[in-house]
């Protein structure tokens, strides 16, 4: 079986018919140095976004957190009155990086070791998923 090249747009619109016909809600599909993400409205449309990892400068890894369970983000804590931080933003492995919210719980979301914020992937106060992209972040190697 040869590889699909998700980068196709006739093999996006192909896979899209298939998940639309089978009746499927969405599909992710990752794979080092790329993600592909397809989600089937309930009007049979779909919201499609591809993306590509962007060169690391040599000596870094780069890892994405996900969301640990459904509710919404939250960048800040809601009873928080600080001014968003701009990106990139350097991290300890104390910070909090953001929340997740189901109900009056929040969820708190932490790096795990020292390194720099690159990329907010998800919309704040966006419904989120479990294994959802919440951030990237680039660790020293």
């Amino acid at each position: 079986m040869s590889a699909i090249d998700f980068s196709d747009p006739a093999a996006i619109a192909l896979l899209t018919q298939a998940l639309t016909a089978a009746g499927v809600d969405g599909l992710e599909i990752s794979r080092p140095g790329a993600q592909l993400r397809i989600v089937i409205s309930g009007e049979g449309e779909a919201r499609i976004s591809a993306t590509e990892a962007a060169p690391r400068a040599p000596g870094s890894a780069q890892t994405v957190v996900t969301a640990p369970m459904a509710g919404r983000f939250c960048v800040e804590h809601p009873a928080a009155f600080v001014v968003p931080q701009n990106l990139p933003r350097s991290l300890s492995d104390a910070d909090v990086l953001g929340f997740i919210r189901v109900g009056d719980v929040l969820l708190p979301l932490r790096a795990g070791s020292s390194g720099v914020m690159t990329r907010l992937l998800a919309a704040p106060g966006a419904l989120v998923g479990y294994g959802d992209p919440l951030f990237e972040i680039e660790f020293p190697s």
